[in-house]
């Protein structure tokens, strides 16, 4: 039988970083077996579910590379299909309609919380006979009062649940609208999903989940419920603790590569081994090793495994992430090198892809004014000379190559009879404004000639002006 797992969120946020770990173990475990992904859009929360939130899934999906096989389903759109079953179900016995009232409901929960018992509906319509009447109802699920459900879950072990402490659950509301657990098992069912990943908020739905299916004689898949991902400080995560949406993390310069490791190893790990290609994830995960004990978030890992994707992806792929941030930036860069030249050159010292791009700048466009410390340090009269000298030397040069400006700079030095860093200093700053940057040979070739040139002329006024006011 070919597996099948399925991710089905809820349109009413956007996809948060547990959704998005359960997605990625429920694309893994799909994967890893040769089977199946299918993306559910479970919008039967009508008043609450939106186009945006819609969007926002998908975006955040196609972005960590989650491709599905099958879908997006939506079950605002199978309606007639709920309702088939439902009516199939009544006429079975295994449902039926119940006239109690919301005010009769509300006093029975009421009083079985004050009498310290659990909440559960009574049962008063569970065998009345069919009424000829226009009164408002909704429909229950028959579910069984003897035994017990139970199920082997991937990550829990053995778990149990009494049929005496499950009530009769309401499948079909007031309005004719179709309710969560009910809509969930019949998609199950059609979809053939034999694998259901999903967090363990959800192990409380399960049993009453497995007792439709089985009321509908309908095949029952395997489940595995992960534990929930704490935040740094060991409290649940929640928006406080900064990024929780997976876009959020593409804003704040976050490689997909380093979210989906780092995701991975948040309840799954393989011996100590900490960083995983996705063809490594895919052969290696596996939902038995998956840990019942909840994950604390831990951003510098993540910043950890982002530098270290920066540093050893290919820069044309990383280019085609870091685009959206030169241009959320308003970085031109039609405006200087091509994005691969720049990766290369800046890769080892950027944590994120906003960093990479925000320390770019000077190659695409001029500064607007020097680093105030290092041109106090390093743009003094002192250094007038070898700006000089290393402006006329690159002026004669055609070889704009970095071994021949790796030349130019150390016989400067030479002529002059001082080390390298009386001539490199004065020079980074000429040309990139600031006292930090790639090798000198190479930023210049990045900068180019003319760019050069003329900001070392900015340099060698802004060194006058500053003789002039002393």
């Amino acid at each position: 039988m070919t597996v099948k797992t399925r991710f089905a969120p809820s349109p009413t946020g956007f996809l948060h970083v547990g959704g998005a770990r359960t997605a990625l173990y429920s694309w893994l475990h799909a994967k890893n077996q040769g089977g199946k992904f299918v993306l559910r859009i479970e919008d039967t929360d009508i008043e609450r579910s939106t186009q945006e939130a819609v969007d926002a899934i998908l975006e955040g999906m196609t972005w960590m590379g989650l491709t599905w096989d099958e879908g997006p389903y939506y079950q605002t759109k199978r309606f007639d299909r709920y309702k088939e079953i439902i009516t199939k179900m009544l006429a079975d016995g295994t449902a039926y309609k119940c006239y109690c009232s919301k005010e009769r409901v509300n006093a029975l929960r009421e009083a079985q919380e004050k009498a310290g018992q659990t909440a559960r509906y009574d049962g008063k319509c569970r065998n009345l006979a069919p009424l000829d009447t226009d009164a408002a109802y909704v429909i229950r699920f028959k579910n069984p009062k003897e035994g017990s459900v139970k199920f082997a879950d991937h990550v829990r072990g053995h778990i149990e649940f009494s049929n005496s402490e499950l009530d009769d659950l309401i499948i079909q509301r007031t309005d004719g609208t179709p309710t969560y657990n009910f809509c969930v098992v019949v998609d199950d069912w059609d979809m053939g999903i034999t694998d259901v990943v999903r967090g363990e908020d959800h192990i409380n739905n399960t049993p009453r989940q497995i007792n439709i299916l089985k009321a509908l004689n309908a095949p029952l898949p395997e489940y595995a419920h992960v534990a929930m991902i704490l935040g740094d400080d060991g409290a649940k995560l929640s928006k406080r603790h900064g990024a929780v949406s997976v876009m959020q993390f593409r804003d704040e310069g976050y490689l997909p590569e380093a979210l989906k490791n780092y995701l991975v190893r948040l309840g799954w790990s393989h011996g100590d081994q900490e960083i995983f290609s996705e063809q490594e994830m895919i052969e290696l995960f596996s939902l038995d090793a998956v840990n019942k004990a909840p994950s604390a978030f831990n951003t510098d890992k993540l910043i950890w495994l982002n530098q270290h994707y920066i540093k050893t992806l290919d820069p044309a792929y990383i280019a085609t992430h870091l685009t959206w941030h030169m241009a959320n930036q308003k970085i031109d860069i039609a405006n200087g090198p091509a994005l691969p030249e720049i990766i290369t050159a800046l890769s080892e010292r950027a944590k994120t892809l906003v960093e990479l791009a925000a320390s770019s700048r000077y190659f695409y466009e001029e500064f607007e004014q020097f680093d105030a410390a290092a041109a106090k340090k390093h743009l003094r009269p002192v250094a007038k000379e070898a700006l000089i000298l290393v402006q006329q030397k690159l002026q004669s040069t055609d070889d704009w190559t970095d071994a021949t400006l790796h030349q130019v700079i150390n016989d400067t030095a030479e002529e002059l009879e001082v080390g390298m860093g009386k001539v490199g200093m004065p020079l980074r700053v000429a040309i990139t404004g600031a006292g930090q940057s790639p090798s000198l040979d190479v930023t210049l070739r990045l900068i180019g000639k003319t760019r050069s040139i003329t900001r070392i002329s900015r340099a060698l006024e802004f060194i006058a002006a500053r003789e002039l006011a002393q």
